[in-house]
């Protein structure tokens, strides 16, 4: 099938009422939890997997894609009108978005935001459609030796990109990796690290680790640096941009775009990067780099474009070589391991609707954001008043009860209780959990393709050197580990996360 025919069996499923509904929730969600500063999509989709188990495979992919991609557009409102970005992606837009807000122009930065979002979300779901079917078709033809490279390259660059120490990124992955074995041997039928816990014999749940780690950890962390939040307008006007605003915001808008678009396939921090980006390249070819900082319409327009390219260009590896660019892409591989659908360049080929389903919603959800979100601003202004003291005890009630959903245990109960403490200590530790959650969802993948490269090469560990393109794959993995090792990028990692925990 051609790509059209492929689009057409995606909107056919897209476009079916409870998709279009499920899409709506996820969009609205997702820029609920992106004005709430404090909450984010990962804690989210951490709270949501359980009730995506009873929901077919579409469906639930379609839903929380939305509140991924929807968040983007949330963050941008808190980030505007009281200076605290809702996501760490809008930090770059509250530079120029609250000052125009106190000059009486919320509206016009808003809208900026909006439209920029818009425009870069249908061009990179294009460029989804566009790119995703020859890399995974590319994909396709690799071998078990490749795919393991593949893996270690994956692992190795969340290590690069992840903020902090190299060395609390590598003890992150090493510790996902030995998460990601206990349970059950699937060649000697013999439990592995299981302490004699009957419970773990089936290996430590998906959902209760990221719903401690990124959803109890991350409330926990929240209360600690709780503050008072008021709203620097109480109603917003003047949402319509004027002919001036569009000709100075078409230029940026394109050029976020295409940035984000490229960097949003780095693991890590694709969309945070370009946004500083876009910022400072707008900043030296504007003709009006002068406002810069003091309100410049450019300065929001084009890190919104590109932080919003970059959300949906992280889908292309997730969806077509079963590697995640982030932690929110790791959650949804999660999703679909728990739908029983094997993540990888497979899912093209055996579950063409969920694929395509979810590119054309895409379309269909940075649709109904733009149309929706700026009349809606009056009530995510007086959502941000909400004091967090009291959203937290039905967060931390609703994660119970997911846990507790899933196999009707308390262990899970318990287990989500334990990783929420790991990952408040983790914080305070300065060690960024993300990189772990990758290799939790990496590692099973990673010891069956070892196991069979070294079973079809008789045990000669020399097969992941002497096929060319697995050479190749290590060959990169080892070069980025040397390249972050130098002096200059480490204390690079460590001033940019001090810098983002700051703000």
């Amino acid at each position: 099938m051609d790509i059209f025919s492929d689009l057409l069996v995606g909107a056919e499923t897209a476009l079916s009422l409870g998709n279009l509904l499920y899409c709506l929730v996820g969009v609205l969600l997702g820029t609920a939890i992106g004005v709430l500063p404090g909450l984010g999509p990962t804690t989210t989709i951490a709270m949501l997997l359980p009730l995506t188990t009873g929901l077919p495979a579409d469906s639930a992919m379609i839903m929380l894609a939305g509140i991924y991609y929807g968040s983007q557009y949330g963050g941008s409102t808190t980030a505007i009108l009281i200076n605290l970005p809702g996501e760490t992606t809008s930090l770059v837009t509250a530079l120029d978005g609250y000052e125009m807000a106190k000059q009486g122009q919320a509206g016009r930065a808003l809208s900026a935001a909006a439209i920029g979002s818009f425009v870069a979300g249908t061009i990179a779901t294009l460029i989804i459609a566009l790119f995703a079917p020859p890399l995974a078709e590319m994909a396709l033809s690799f071998g078990t030796a490749e795919y393991f490279s593949l893996l270690v390259l994956g692992l190795v660059s969340s290590i690069v990109l992840a903020h902090g120490s190299l060395f609390h990124a590598f003890a992150m992955v090493l510790l996902g990796l030995l998460f990601g074995m206990i349970g059950t041997d699937v060649n000697s039928g013999i439990g592995r690290y299981t302490m004699g816990m009957p419970e773990l014999y089936d290996g430590i749940g998906f959902v209760p680790l990221a719903m401690g780690m990124f959803g109890i950890g991350e409330i926990i962390a929240n209360l600690e640096h709780e503050s008072s939040r008021g709203t620097l307008v109480k109603k917003v006007t003047g949402l319509l941009p004027t002919r001036e605003d569009w000709i100075r915001m078409t230029a940026p808008i394109l050029r976020g775009t295409a940035l984000g678009s490229a960097l949003g396939l780095l693991p890590g921090g694709g969309m945070l990067l370009a946004s500083f980006a876009s910022y400072s390249l707008e900043k030296k070819v504007s003709k009006h780099r002068d406002q810069f900082g003091k309100g410049a319409i450019e300065g929001v327009a084009g890190p919104e474009a590109a932080n919003n390219a970059g959300a949906q260009t992280s889908f292309i590896p997730m969806l077509t070589l079963g590697i995640p660019a982030n932690s929110v892409m790791a959650l949804l591989i999660g999703a679909m391991i728990i739908q029983g659908i094997q993540p990888g360049p497979s899912v093209m080929t055996e579950q063409p609707t969920l694929f395509w389903g979810l590119v054309v919603s895409m379309w269909v959800g940075n649709l109904m954001l733009v149309v929706l979100n700026l009349p809606l601003i009056g009530i995510w202004v007086r959502m941000i008043a909400i004091p967090y003291h009291f959203l937290f005890p039905a967060i931390i009630l609703f994660c119970a009860i997911g846990a507790y959903s899933l196999n009707n245990t308390t262990f899970d109960v318990y287990m989500t209780a334990a990783f929420g403490f790991a990952g408040y200590v983790l914080r305070k530790l300065d060690a960024e959990p993300a990189p772990m959650l990758l290799a939790f969802i990496l590692s099973p993948m990673l010891e069956e393709y070892l196991r069979r490269a070294l079973l079809i090469s008789h045990g000669d560990p020399t097969v992941f050197v002497t096929r060319p393109v697995s050479a190749s794959l290590l060959f990169v993995a080892a070069v980025l580990i040397l390249i972050v090792m130098l002096p200059v990028f480490r204390r690079s990692r460590e001033v940019t996360f001090q810098d983002d925990a700051q703000a």
